[in-house]
């Protein structure tokens, strides 16, 4: 697709996968480090929400946004069947299926963000609109 990318690895600690951990071993701010989440909507099933490593998913905002009256997150028992991903490096660019993607809005005001790259201990930093056009994302405000 002619996007411009970086990657970052970093030491993965199996105790803390925690996005703002991550953040702190790329060098980056929490707010410019994504994680992505598998979640089922009770009319559209299975589909992924990216939110900044210092939020929370708002599951309210990210329900109506998707056209369903619940969202709730996918048991992680069903993550990597449903995406081919284990914890920790799920990402939106290659899933199995090709799941509708929300991200949050606020990656929009920032210049890169970073997202796994498919595997615990690879980030991918790119331009936002870059990733956004990439997954065929949709833009909300589903963080908190």
């Amino acid at each position: 697709m002619g996007i411009r990318y970086e990657l970052r690895e970093y030491e993965v600690d199996s105790e803390d996968l925690s996005a703002e951990s991550v953040a702190a071993k790329i060098g980056l701010p929490p707010e410019q480090v994504f994680k992505t989440l598998a979640v089922r909507g009770d009319r559209t099933g299975i589909f992924l929400a990216v939110v900044p490593a210092n939020a929370e998913l708002d599951f309210k905002a990210l329900a109506k946004a998707s056209g369903d009256r619940k969202v709730e997150m996918l048991p992680l028992k069903e993550v990597q069947a449903a995406t081919g991903y284990i914890r920790g490096g799920v990402t939106a660019l290659a899933c199995k299926k090709d799941y509708p993607v929300y991200v949050d809005e606020l990656a929009e005001i920032c210049d890169v963000i970073s997202v796994s790259a498919g595997l615990r201990g690879v980030q991918l930093v790119l331009a936002p609109a870059d990733y956004i056009r990439a997954i065929n994302g949709k833009v909300a405000a589903i963080g908190k």
